[in-house]
Formats: structure tokens, C-alpha cells, sequence
């Protein structure tokens, strides 16, 4: 095991009826901006619980996050911050409106120039204003950690960022709110989930079994649980399942002492930056295009994930090792979720941009000792039209 350093101060509030808590955690006389996307939480009720539990602070709100939420308009939300201010952000909604917040969150305090090079330079957030989640949606783990992914329309890019001022001062999960979800939400959340936790598992061995237990157990969950929530998302037991399956899944627990190797989101990203694709299904497209172009330098932990997981004890190295891969693509596809850059109508243009594009960036060692390079992510693309 490696050397690791660990902190998480969210404080999470689970369960039915758990909104009412969010005012004793709010200081007393915080002006606060309600943060969320599309309007969901006007019909699953979330909304008008908020507002009681806010009745005695002065509310403003800020809606229309996007899915991959953007620089433009989180910037727009700044100016409305400034103008008013505000001092307390709360998100309600999924992962792409808690990102959002983050990053409002910091930028709103950067004096440094533009925002945008927080992400694009990693120039460092020494402040951020405090803000709380309401998780109607189980996917990101963004309710439980510093992370934060944002889009910016003008140059076709999607980059992310993280601080030790960007977690959540509390976070309430509502696995009763995401009962409402289409299937298809549902599905990009369970493999969100899953890819998480293969980025910071699927690498190379260090001897770390109760980080390695901990993160099967995750990945068995999903597997077990996660069906049953795409097929009745009001299933409440299943949803409360698959929410803290997300949760635990980027919360910095599985991460302590292991490497970590997050390639395919990276490469994943270019998908939506390109061609808007969820970001789910970027990750289920490139997640086993990688697995088969390094599939000697990971074939000792896809043998244990392979068997561990999906039961595989039987044939040669080989063949354990495409049975995992393709266990994990049917899986997808059970989802609904495909896997083919062609089925989303990308080909050989858009892997040969991304390419460039990480060339120009010197993108050149990514993932696990440095395995990722233009020429591995040009072959795990490939393997995936």
C-alpha cells in the first residue's frame, strides 16, 4: 500500500424527509443563491421543501445548469453573486448542477483574472464561497468530494479541477427524488458509478486488499442493485442502493493508498466536448478500448476483477481476460448503454482531433505510470469504431 493522506468533511444527510436539516446548517442571516438545472425539482417535489426549510434566509435562485454544465453560464451566475451579495450557494439537483456550484463557488472569490484559468492553467483556488448539495440524482459523487468538470462552449473543451475549498459544507441525499428519473438517467448513473470506481482499482496490484474489497464490493452492488433501479427507478430500496453505491464510489475512501488512473475520463471528456454525448456513455465507449490496448500492462488486476466480480476461473489468461472485458461491455449494453463510437456517429475524424488536441495540451503520459499516451488513446479509440 502507498502512502496516503485522507479528508472528507462533508457532512451527508440520507433518506426521506432529510431536507428540513439544511437550515440548521446554513448560518443564520446568509443570503442564498438555490442553484439548480432544468426545472426537476419542481416536479419531485424538492422545490417546495427547500424553500420551507429556507423560508428565513433571502433566497435568490439560478436555474438552468446544463447536463455538462458550462463556463458561460456558470459565469452568468457570478455576476448575479456579485451584484447581490450573496454569501451561501445551494445545489439541488444532480452532479452537473453541484459541479457547477463548485465552480461558481470559486470563481465568484478569483481575483486573478479569468476564471476559466482555474481549469485551464490549474491555477490554484485558495477560496471559495460555502455551499451545501441537495442530490437528486446518483451518478458523480460530486455531493461528497472537491471535484468538478466544466465546459466551455467557445472552444469546444471540457476540463476539471478540484480544492480543498470545493467540498460541500453538507450534502442531502434523496434517493426518494430520483424516483422520478427516466431509465436512461438512471443507466448513465450506474455506469458513471462503475468507471469511478475502475479508475482508481483496475491499475496494478500494491498490495492494498481492503481498498481493493471495498471497491468490489461497490462494483458488485451496482452490478446487483443497479438493474433494479433502471428498470423501477421508484424502487426505493434499490434507488437508496445505488445512491450511496455512487457516493462511495468518488468519496476519496477507494483512492487511499492505490494508484489511481483516470485516462478514460479524460479521453471521454473529448466525446462531449466534440459531439455532446453524455458523459456516461463516453466513459462505457472507452473504458474497455483502453482495457484492450493495455491489457498486458493491467491483466493482473483484470484476472482479479475478473474473477472477484464476475466469477471467471475458467480458460487460459487470454481468455479470462477478454471474458471480463466483455462481461463489462454486456453489461453496459443491459443498460441501454452502447459502446461503439460508430452507433453515436463518430469515426477516425474525431479520434485523430482528440489526438492532436492532447498533443498540443502535452497530454502525453496520462493514467497509471504514465501508460496513457497519444498513441494509446489513438489505439483505444480505434478499437471502439
Amino acid at each position: 500500500m502507498e502512502n496516503f493522506e485522507f479528508y472528507n468533511p462533508v457532512r451527508v444527510f440520507f433518506g426521506r424527509g432529510q431536507i428540513s436539516k439544511i437550515a440548521g446548517q446554513i448560518p443564520a442571516g446568509s443570503r442564498v443563491m438555490l442553484i439548480y438545472g432544468g426545472g426537476s425539482i419542481f416536479r419531485n417535489g424538492v422545490y417546495e421543501q427547500t424553500m420551507e426549510a429556507l423560508k428565513r434566509f433571502e433566497v435568490t435562485e439560478f436555474g438552468g445548469i446544463e447536463p455538462n454544465p458550462t463556463y458561460e453560464t456558470s459565469m452568468r451566475a457570478v455576476e448575479v453573486i456579485r451584484e447581490k451579495k450573496i454569501d451561501f450557494l445551494l445545489a439541488a439537483g444532480g452532479g452537473s448542477v453541484i459541479d457547477a456550484t463548485k465552480f461558481i463557488a470559486a470563481a465568484t472569490l478569483y481575483t486573478f483574472g479569468d476564471p476559466w484559468n482555474i481549469l485551464a492553467k490549474k491555477m490554484p483556488v485558495m477560496r471559495a464561497l460555502p455551499f451545501g448539495a441537495i442530490l437528486t440524482l446518483p451518478a458523480t459523487g460530486s455531493e461528497m468530494n472537491r471535484n468538478s468538470v466544466i465546459s466551455r462552449r467557445s472552444t469546444a473543451e471540457k476540463l476539471g479541477f478540484g480544492s480543498p475549498f470545493t467540498y460541500p459544507k453538507f450534502s442531502v441525499l434523496l434517493p426518494d427524488a430520483a424516483g422520478t428519473l427516466p431509465p436512461a438517467q438512471v443507466a448513465n448513473g450506474i455506469v458513471d458509478a462503475f468507471v469511478h470506481v475502475m479508475e482508481q482499482y483496475l491499475t496494478y496490484p500494491v498490495n492494498a486488499p481492503i481498498q481493493d474489497r471495498f471497491a468490489e464490493a461497490i462494483l458488485l452492488t451496482l452490478i446487483e442493485e443497479g438493474p433494479k433501479a433502471y428498470r423501477n427507478p421508484a424502487d426505493y430500496e434499490a434507488m437508496s442502493n445505488l445512491m450511496w453505491s455512487a457516493t462511495m464510489a468518488l468519496n476519496g475512501l477507494i483512492a487511499c493508498g492505490v494508484p489511481e488512473d483516470w485516462s478514460v475520463h479524460d479521453i471521454g471528456h473529448e466525446l462531449t466536448a466534440f459531439h455532446g454525448i453524455d458523459h456516461a456513455r463516453t466513459l462505457a465507449i472507452v473504458q474497455p478500448g483502453l482495457w484492450k490496448a493495455l491489457r498486458e500492462e493491467k491483466k493482473e488486476k483484470l484476472l482479479q476483477y475478473g474473477e472477484r466480480v464476475w466469477k471467471i476461473t475458467e480458460g487460459s489468461t487470454d481468455e479470462k481476460v477478454d471474458a471480463a472485458i466483455e462481461k463489462t461491455v454486456e453489461f453496459f449494453e443491459s443498460l441501454g448503454i452502447k459502446t461503439r463510437l460508430s452507433e453515436y456517429g463518430v469515426g477516425q475524424d474525431t479520434i485523430d482531433k482528440i489526438v492532436a488536441r492532447f498533443r498540443e495540451r502535452n497530454w502525453i503520459n496520462l493514467g497509471d505510470r504514465g501508460l496513457t499516451t497519444p498513441e494509446v488513446t489513438k489505439e483505444t479509440l480505434e478499437h471502439q469504431l
